[in-house]
């Protein structure tokens, strides 16, 4: 029985070994708008975000770009804050990180997943953030045109 266990192990870390994503793959996800969805702040934690009244943009050009805080607007428009953190991307230790700077900070976060509809990012606190693409909200009303 005791075999079966390890074998089972092993066989478990070689498929998620398998299912890691391609560092330079998740670029390609990266730039649009997303908000968070929820974040992970523990292990037993985790803080769910039902609206947003902001949401981040990512600007990304090659290996660069910015990200910058926009609310959206009821016509379809966004206001943004006119603060960019500049980013830069690197790969490193099989993984993408982001590295931010501004003139008054500068900090790191870890792409662990990237798709057309989902983000996920761990920051220097261990805080894993969970995003969604953001689509805008459709108001129908009942007016004819």
């Amino acid at each position: 029985m005791k075999n079966t266990g390890l074998i089972f192990f092993v066989f478990s870390l070689f498929l998620l070994s398998c299912n890691k994503q391609d560092p330079k793959e998740q670029i390609q996800y990266l730039e649009g708008y997303w908000e968070i969805d929820k974040v992970k702040v523990s292990e037993d934690s985790t803080i769910t975000y039902k609206v947003n009244q902001n949401v981040d943009y990512l600007e990304i050009e090659g290996k660069t770009g910015q990200r910058t805080k926009v609310r959206p607007q009821m016509d379809g428009s966004f206001k943004t804050s006119n603060s960019a953190e500049k980013l830069e991307l690197k790969i490193e230790e099989d993984s993408l990180r982001i590295y931010y700077k501004t003139p008054y900070d500068s900090w790191k976060e870890t792409v662990l997943n990237a798709s057309n509809d989902q983000l996920v990012i761990k920051n220097d606190q261990d805080k894993i953030y969970h995003y969604k693409k953001y689509t805008p909200i459709s108001i129908e009303t009942n007016e004819e045109k």
